[in-house]
């Protein structure tokens, strides 16, 4: 019987690492998978929550690059699909809109960032980190 070498083992055991992007601006999540991918992420996009909820395998997500207000369901409102669902996934909220109380909403619930559109590229990739690092809520 063969086993796999530590390495290979390693690699199996290791948590999801695809980062889902979901943002209705195709320029937006094409510049947000690039940046993702050529900091070392497997990055893959939705253009809106039901895109995201009828194709992504969560199983296979580390985490979700959300954008807020998107048309259709919002961000918000996936974010509480998934938690109602039993899916905790590690969230990072992407917004152009100024709403303080949108935002400590998002923080006090447990998203790992709230990033106001344009964001620093360092920014979005230490969120992505941590998001990737530890369980959701941390």
């Amino acid at each position: 019987m063969l086993f796999p070498s530590a390495p290979e083992r390693r690699q199996l055991e290791s948590p999801a690492r695809i980062v889902a992007v979901v943002d209705d601006d195709p320029s937006m999540r094409r510049s947000v998978e690039r940046l993702l991918k050529v900091n070392g992420f497997v990055a893959e996009g939705h253009s809106s929550a039901e895109a995201f909820l009828n194709s992504a395998d969560v199983s296979q997500i580390g985490c979700v690059v959300l954008d807020i207000h998107l048309g259709g369901m919002s961000g918000i409102a996936l974010w509480h699909r998934l938690k109602d669902t039993g899916t905790d996934l590690s969230i990072i909220f992407i917004t152009a809109v100024e709403d303080e109380a949108l935002e400590r909403e998002a923080l006090k619930a447990g998203c790992v960032a709230y990033l106001h559109k344009p964001f620093p590229a360092d920014l979005l990739i230490g969120a992505v980190n941590r998001a990737l690092e530890g369980p959701p809520g941390n």
